[in-house]
């Protein structure tokens, strides 16, 4: 085991051949708080002062939306999972612009038939600012 010469702990470290450092026992970093919520039938993993592209929501520019379906909230200290939202628990957002995506190419086939279609599709989104997770 190798041993942090920068920590006033001298927090023991697992080696590099026994895997990665997860995410909660990370010396180096302290955990920020970060949800799962689910929006428009997506599940998302969200911080604060995260932006996040979710499918259009239907809201104006600078308004600010709540999303309640929260099914995991954790912070430094302890994990809150849903059973299956948690309680009580809701993320602030403020939507800043409507755009849309990157075009996307669906291209088809049949080989030696002659048949062939190119179909452009762009998906509208929304950009959200997540302001604030309360637990």
């Amino acid at each position: 085991r190798k041993t942090c010469i920068f920590d006033k702990a001298n927090v023991s470290l697992p080696s590099r051949r026994k895997g990665k450092i997860s995410l909660f026992n990370n010396p180096y970093k302290p955990l920020q708080m970060y949800a799962i919520v689910e929006i428009a039938g997506f599940q998302y993993k969200v911080q604060k002062d995260q932006y996040v592209y979710v499918n259009r929501l239907a809201g104006e520019v600078d308004s600010v939306v709540t999303f309640d379906k929260v099914l995991l909230v954790a912070d430094d200290k302890d994990v809150k999972i849903g059973t299956p939202t948690v309680s009580g628990a809701k993320v602030e957002g403020k939507i800043l612009e409507h755009l849309r995506g990157e075009k996307v190419l669906v291209f088809k086939k049949k080989r030696r038939k002659g048949y062939q279609t190119l179909n452009g599709h762009r998906q509208y989104l929304t950009k959200v600012l997540i302001s604030d997770i309360v637990a």
